[in-house]
């Protein structure tokens, strides 16, 4: 068969023109996990799904798989399997041969779906992985969801804004992503939680200020603003927000260290030359969050190359202590806080 994007696959489902097997993988948990419900719906049919809907977790022997695959639908012209998260770390050499032999051998009766919505099959990097994928391409269909961007977010949560009887306008849209980051799932679970509250109509900007829980990584680049702002009263308020939700100091510092990395790429970019997204071109980690590097642009207009260095090290001592000192770990987030204001404001020269 091939290797299909999303909207192929989308087309399958209308026209009811399913591969024997598919193989569901991506970045994108939340919509593998929609799109293997939406094949299990229309393999399995209405009817008779104690029988004609079989799931299975990714430890399945083989032959409990392969029994499922080939026992006949009840009153059907077809059931579907599905397996969740499929493993192979812990499988004889026996049990992947059968494994690779029953995906090559599935019944015109039987649609096999194989999804992984959490965990990442090693397909690039491992042997056994790589027949597994290679036989699902070529007997089935394999699709592959990435992450979202910014600008598609933002449009989703508009038009689901608007299945609700509400209006969701785009600055709006903007901020509820600002302030939970690009996890499709989170980002629908706050705005259902912002359009129940809204009932129909417009959804204001103070409701999403009200209502909508901003995650760590939206938190800590609030902290790091008012840190270059010089802000010390909402600095310490932020961390002592984090500190009372429960936040372990050691991820309040790596949040906080991931944004100052981000802004001295940013600023090593800009000065040789390139834009502030030259860094998503060298690093995987930016691929497809390229707002992390537009947020850290906003944020570098007084900084040097060289105040970022020193703060860099203060970040990077900071994190040796909280994982090798005896001090409080709030004393030394404080303390650290201190240290960025005073080298953003020019008043540190080293660390």
């Amino acid at each position: 068969m091939a290797e299909i994007r999303e909207s192929e696959l989308k087309k399958q489902i209308a026209a009811d023109t399913l591969s024997g097997v598919y193989f569901l993988y991506g970045e994108e948990n939340y919509m593998v996990s929609t799109w293997a419900r939406r094949l299990i719906q229309k393999a399995a049919g209405k009817k008779f799904l104690d029988f004609n809907s079989q799931h299975f977790s990714g430890d399945v022997s083989a032959d409990s798989l392969n029994d499922a695959v080939q026992a006949l639908p009840f009153m059907a012209r077809r059931k579907c399997v599905a397996v969740s998260d499929l493993t192979l770390d812990s499988r004889s050499p026996s049990e992947n041969r059968k494994l690779k032999e029953l995906l090559q051998d599935v019944p015109e009766t039987t649609v096999l779906v194989l999804y992984f919505a959490v965990s990442k099959p090693p397909i690039q990097k491992e042997k056994k992985w790589k027949e597994i994928y290679a036989i699902c391409k070529e007997c089935g269909t394999c699709i592959y969801c990435p992450r979202r961007t910014q600008s598609d977010l933002e449009k989703m949560l508009m038009t689901m804004a608007g299945k609700r009887g509400c209006h969701l306008a785009r600055p709006e849209a903007n901020r509820i992503f600002r302030y939970v980051g690009d996890d499709m799932t989170a980002l629908l679970n706050e705005l259902e939680k912002v359009c129940a509250y809204t009932g129909s109509g417009e959804i204001t900007a103070e409701t999403v200020d009200r209502l909508v829980t901003r995650n760590l990584e939206a938190r800590i680049y609030d902290l790091s603003k008012a840190l270059l702002a010089g802000r010390h009263e909402q600095a310490y308020r932020i961390l002592g927000q984090l500190l009372e939700q429960n936040e372990q100091p050691v991820r309040i510092l790596a949040a906080l260290s991931s944004a100052y990395v981000d802004m001295y790429r940013v600023r090593t970019a800009l000065q040789s030359g390139e834009t502030a997204l030259e860094p998503a071109s060298h690093f995987e980690e930016y691929r497809r969050r390229e707002f992390r590097l537009t947020n850290a642009e906003k944020n570098i207009h007084h900084l040097s190359t060289q105040m970022l260095r020193i703060s860099l090290d203060v970040l990077l001592q900071a994190d040796l202590n909280l994982k090798s000192s005896r001090t409080d770990s709030e004393l030394i987030l404080e303390q650290t806080l201190a240290r960025l204001m005073l080298i953003a404001n020019g008043e540190e020269k080293s660390a």
